[in-house]
């Protein structure tokens, strides 16, 4: 989709045309784009990873050859297709296809199979191509290998889908996962950092580097880099398989390219000629390698053959040359093609680390997102499959060594695909990856980070879930730093990354939302034809020399390669040509260009250049050019040097280029249903976006479909009546998610204290807020019973445990309520014929909604899964959540009788009453403006715009509402007066009374009481255990003791600590002081066993020394640990 026509069509404001135009519910015939662009950045990188990157994976495996039975056998893959999710062979059914619905539903995964055609070869004679299957791997749920992909809205709901079903998403084990987006540096672009623990790395490391991350076109990467170190040499260091190895940075560059050691020094040095300091560091540099005794490229390919040999994983008959070739393609600028340009870029990067070293240009901030990128889960999936196409080929490797040797004759085609089955498959590797979101991996595919790769998309409610799609995430690695430093918010991520949009606490900073506008670039492009075109336009190609001195010219670098260099006075006209021709889709520059020119100060400063971006994974967002009045796409790089203004008075000409589509432009799209953000104190929006993710209201219309361990619905949601354009933008009216409520601010009866509010009980009793639960579990009798294949579901006639509860299929009732102890299911063994009934074992009762009879995934385990969703009723209770859209959370103290409640003139009693101390700290203005705003909406039936900074000083919100009010023959300021409902009488002050959109969170005081008088122990230390599913007991810690004792309340603190905790009797013998000595007596044989035996202290001797005390439980087990020592404990019994 071209960026010129997404945001140009917005509601001009909110209406109520869901209600009253009657259509409300009927499927459109196509899906509603808005929604659909919330997953674009995961659909479409997976997209380009399956098909286009699929192809790049399978020629980047390079072949594997190794000898058996004395012949060089080469094993390639050729192709490589993922095939749409199928059933299995051997299914008997009408339908062959798999949809996702049927995944959820019945606790599967959704995936296709992974097919190669792989050739094969003696001593180079190829002998043909075999069709081999890898394996299943996970397919994206509306992906183009999705079933779903490219389906209407009505198709999609007779597949028993959501209607506006966004996908983006992997099924596993029925669970959605949704693949985390990371920000990583920015690839092939190489970064000056200045790093104080890289001074550990050995003698005479600075802190000085720069950093590169180099990815391929097929995503495979490596982290390189450039060490400057106190003598004045540069230190190559990169990563191969999780180790890190060390290379002079002359040895690289006299590996790379067959110059001599004067036209290397050249290149080093221009730009700095007259440095004479640097000259002699890099005459050092070459002298190093010469004194090695490589003076040509030959030799020391053959040197560092030698020396890296052992290293890599290459066949024993490679040469030592081919060894150092195969670390220079592996390891060094991966992403560069020829030698050649490995060279400049190596020249380039080592100009800028001693200029950096030097102090002449400044280090870039890693934590800015101008150096970062995000990675996407196309990214991430192919990667690992590239990782695990190789891992296939050496596995074969070693069955064919393990089992060649069982193998009579030739090597045959038929001999060589039973050696090929043997290969280790694909299937439990991707499974492992997606539903622990931990990633096993050789290399590290240069990441910073193994775990925490996937979460799971919580179907909470539907906001909750679209901001899975929009979040991206630090890494894991920062969440344990220390400094404060990486949580900033930085003024460059403007209109990228929200400023509000960011959990409090732990995660704060690290994990954040991605604007509404903003997108993540997905779509490749061939940029051979840019280099000629930059040529055209008057750059000098590389190895060619400018009109002017080096040190008056840019270098120009397009993706991580040199291409050449311009002079300093004509590179703003060649960005300005470049950002035309970008802009209007000229000369095949893609629109997802980035284009920065970074200019010479005259002081420290980034380090100047022309850089080009073309490569994916980068963040963009759409702004109006305004010399072309089109759209144009800026990167996050680019908008450092560029003026956009925000409003129509902000545009100064000549200076500004740019103008943001709307000033909401810097919000996400959570953060854009906020009502009038802009009158609020900036933490309680930020509370908000939390709260409205856990929202009790409609996540999604396919309940009967679903088999989620826990879904909230509200029965009764209502549309908002004053609420921002984004609302109707995105559709929101399909899964609402509050109630409008007649809100009075007013202290009454003291119940209302530190955010409590009272309920009008008649409201109440009209379904105000009502919701339920749905709860669904999963009996799998093969897991259950195992070993035992002959048993199904079922009750036996007459059984007095059924109880005429349960079917004659031994399952529940449809619409029956079951209490506690009722029978939950039944099952029979058919070879014994003995049954087993399992009980409903919740304290709460519920009706069963519905039942899923389900099969495995071969289609042979018959009537032995089921899965059981029940309704629990959580209507509104005492201590149950509530919240407005500000951030103003709230406790149900009290269900209020209407006849009780005050009332208005017109005999109107509120449903909330809010306690007025709420406003003045917190200053969520807001929602007094919503107040009025939703009184007068209610009033003339219409729907007000909330969307934030439409009114100003100039044009102030109260006067507008205010005079709506007043048209309505109500007061101008929103207050009227109220009659006690108590008294009758009038009350002395005006109470600000209006209408605010409330809404219920999923925090329920039913979830979280916890009570206990006995119940279990611990087995060690005979102590109640914690946690309230085990019902155990509440901690009496060490400062509720310290409470204790500072009141003198002895009984008490004895009571808690020894009576409810291990009293226990214990003999001790007084002489000894022993705890442990005193035995019984071992009774002789003639003794009966009604007799009394004594104890006796087996240290003394005796028994009348012995005496009962009580202590605590674990004071006697902690005297036996002790014995175990070897220390002794004596009690000095009084």
């Amino acid at each position: 989709m071209e960026p010129s026509d997404k945001w140009a069509n917005l509601p001009q404001g909110p209406s109520l045309k869901n209600l009253t135009d009657g259509g409300f519910g009927k499927l459109k015939d196509k899906q509603h784009p808005a929604v659909q662009d919330l997953t674009k950045a995961h659909i479409e990188s997976f997209n380009q990873a399956v098909t286009e990157g699929l192809a790049r994976v399978v020629l980047a495996i390079p072949p594997l050859e190794f000898m058996f039975r004395q012949d060089k056998v080469t094993l390639a893959f050729v192709e490589a297709s993922i095939h749409n999710p199928v059933v299995t062979k051997g299914s008997v059914c009408t339908e062959m296809k798999v949809y996702p619905a049927e995944c959820r539903g019945r606790r599967c995964s959704y995936k296709g199979k992974l097919v190669a055609d792989i050739s094969w070869a003696i001593n180079g004679i190829p002998k043909g191509i075999i069709k081999q299957s890898l394996g299943q791997v996970p397919i994206m749920v509306k992906s183009k290998l999705c079933n779903l992909h490219g389906l209407s809205p009505k198709e999609l709901v007779k597949h028993h889908e959501e209607a506006e079903e966004m996908g983006g998403y992997f099924i596993m084990n029925g669970i959605e996962k949704v693949v985390r987006m990371l920000i990583q540096q920015r690839r092939n672009y190489p970064v000056a950092m200045s790093r104080p623990k890289w001074k550990s790395r050995g003698q005479g490391y600075t802190q000085y580097g720069i950093s590169l991350h180099c990815v391929r076109e097929e995503h495979s990467a490596i982290n390189m880099n450039l060490h400057y170190l106190e003598n004045g040499t540069v230190m190559l260091n990169f990563i191969y398989q999780k180790e890190m190895f060390f290379l002079p940075l002359g040895f690289a560059l006299k590996a790379l390219v067959d110059f001599t050691d004067f036209q290397i020094y050249q290149e080093l040095i221009k730009g700095s000629e007259d440095n004479s300091f640097y000259k002699t560091c890099v005459s050092e540099m070459l002298r190093m390698v010469s004194e090695e005794g490589c003076t040509t490229r030959s030799k020391l390919l053959d040197y560092l053959g030698e020396r890296f040999r052992v290293k890599l994983s290459v066949p024993e008959w490679y040469t030592n040359e081919q060894c150092a070739n195969f670390l220079l393609n592996e390891c060094l600028c991966i992403h560069l093609k020829s030698d050649l340009e490995k060279f400049y870029l190596l020249c380039f990067s080592t100009r800028k680390l001693f200029s950096f070293a030097k102090q002449e240009c400044m280090e870039e901030n890693p934590d800015s997102l101008m150096c970062q990128e995000v990675l996407t889960p196309g990214q991430l999936y192919l990667m690992f499959l590239k990782e695990r196409l190789t891992a296939w080929l050496t596995s074969v490797k070693l069955s064919f060594d393990k089992r060649g040797s069982k193998l009579t004759g030739e090597l045959s085609t038929e001999n060589v695909m039973k050696l090929l089955t043997m290969g280790s498959d694909l299937t439990k590797p991707f499974e492992y990856l997606l539903a622990t979101g931990n990633l096993h991996s050789k290399t590290g595919l240069g990441m910073l980070q193994n775990t925490g790769l996937c979460v799971v998309a919580d179907k909470l409610n539907f906001i909750r879930y679209l901001s899975h799609f929009r979040c991206v995430h630090r890494g894991a690695a920062f969440a344990k730093m220390r400094t404060t430093s990486v949580r900033k918010l930085l003024p460059e991520s403007w209109g990228f990354l929200c400023p509000v949009h960011t959990p409090d606490g732990e995660p704060c900073g690290l994990m954040n939302h991605m604007t509404a506008s903003c997108e993540v670039v997905t779509a490749t492009a061939y940029t051979t034809a840019l280099p000629t075109l930059l040529c055209s336009l008057g750059v000098t190609p590389v190895d060619g020399s400018p009109g002017q001195a080096f040190s008056d010219c840019y270098p120009v670098v397009l993706d991580g390669s040199v291409v050449g260099w311009v002079e300093a006075d004509l590179a703003p006209s060649v960005a300005d040509s470049l950002r035309r021709f970008k802009v209007l889709g000229q000369k095949k520059v893609p629109p997802w260009t980035e284009i920065v020119l970074v200019p010479k100060t005259g002081k420290p400063s980034l380090y100047p250049g022309l850089f080009l971006f073309t490569t994916l994974c980068r963040m963009m967002r759409p702004v109006q050019n305004l010399a072309l009045g089109k759209q144009e796409l800026i990167g996050t790089f680019e908008q450092l040097y560029l003026n956009v203004g925000i409003l129509e008075a902000e545009i100064e000409p000549g200076v500004s280029t740019h103008q943001e589509l709307f000033p909401h432009s810097m919000l996400s799209v959570v953060a854009n249903f906020i009502p009038y953000s802009d009158h609020n104190q900036s933490p309680r929006n930020m509370y908000q976006c939390q709260m409205g993710k856990q929202t009790m209201g409609f996540p999604l219309h396919s309940f009967t479909d679903r088999s989620d361990n826990k879904l909230y619905r509200l029965q009764t949601p209502q549309s908002a009546l004053v609420r921002p354009y984004m609302y109707d933008h995105y559709n929101l009216d399909n899964y609402p998610s509050g109630t409008n409520a007649v809100v009075a601010v007013i202290s009454y009866t003291g119940y209302d204290m530190e955010d409590a509010m009272i309920v009008n009980k008649s409201s109440w009793e009209r379904g105000f807020a009502h919701g339920s639960i749905y709860k669904t579990e999963l009996v799998d009798l093969a897991e259950k019973v195992k070993g035992e294949d002959g048993v199904v579901f079922g009750a036996k006639p007459g059984d007095p445990k059924v109880n005429g509860k349960l079917d004659a299929d031994g399952l529940p009732h449809i619409g029956s309520v079951l209490q506690y102890g009722d029978p939950f299911y039944s099952y029979i063994n058919l070879n014994t014929g003995q049954s087993y009934v399992s009980f409903y074992r919740s304290q709460e009762a519920c009706v069963v909604d519905n039942i899923k009879v389900c099969s495995n995934d071969t289609g042979s385990g018959l009537f032995k899964r089921v899965c059981i969703t029940v309704r629990v009723p959580r209507n509104p209770m005492i201590g149950d959540k509530f919240a407005s859209r500000h951030g103003q959370k709230g406790i149900l103290s009290r269900l209020w009788p209407a006849e009780d409640m005050p009332f208005t003139e017109s005999g109107m009693s509120p449903d909330i009453l809010f306690n007025p101390h709420g406003f003045p700290s917190r200053m969520t203005i807001g929602m007094l403006i919503e107040s009025m705003a939703g009184k007068s909406a209610a009033m003339h039936g219409l729907s007000h715009d909330a969307t934030p900074f439409t009114f100003s000083e100039q044009n102030s919100a109260l006067e507008y509402f205010g005079e709506m009010l007043r048209a309505g023959g109500y007061n101008y300021y929103g207050t009227e007066r109220l009659y006690s409902g108590l008294s009758g009488q009038e009350l002395e002050a005006d109470i600000f009374i209006g209408v605010v959109y409330y809404q219920r969170l999923r925090h329920m005081v039913s979830d979280k009481f916890q009570v206990r008088t006995t119940g279990a122990r611990d087995k060690v230390t005979n102590q109640p255990l914690g946690g309230r599913n085990v019902q155990g007991g509440i901690r009496f810690g060490e400062m509720e003791r310290d409470a204790l004792l500072a009141h003198g309340s002895s009984f008490l603190l004895q009571d808690r600590l020894f009576n409810c905790s291990d009293r226990s009797v214990a003999q001790v013998c007084v002489d000894c002081g022993s705890l442990l000595s005193p035995l019984l007596e071992k009774p002789p044989p003639f003794w009966s066993a009604m007799r009394h035996r004594k104890t006796v202290c087996s240290l003394c001797g005796k028994s009348d020394s012995v005496d009962s005390v009580s202590v605590p439980y674990v004071f006697r087990y902690f005297v036996a640990e002790l014995a175990a020592m070897n220390i002794k404990v004596k009690l000095d019994v009084k």
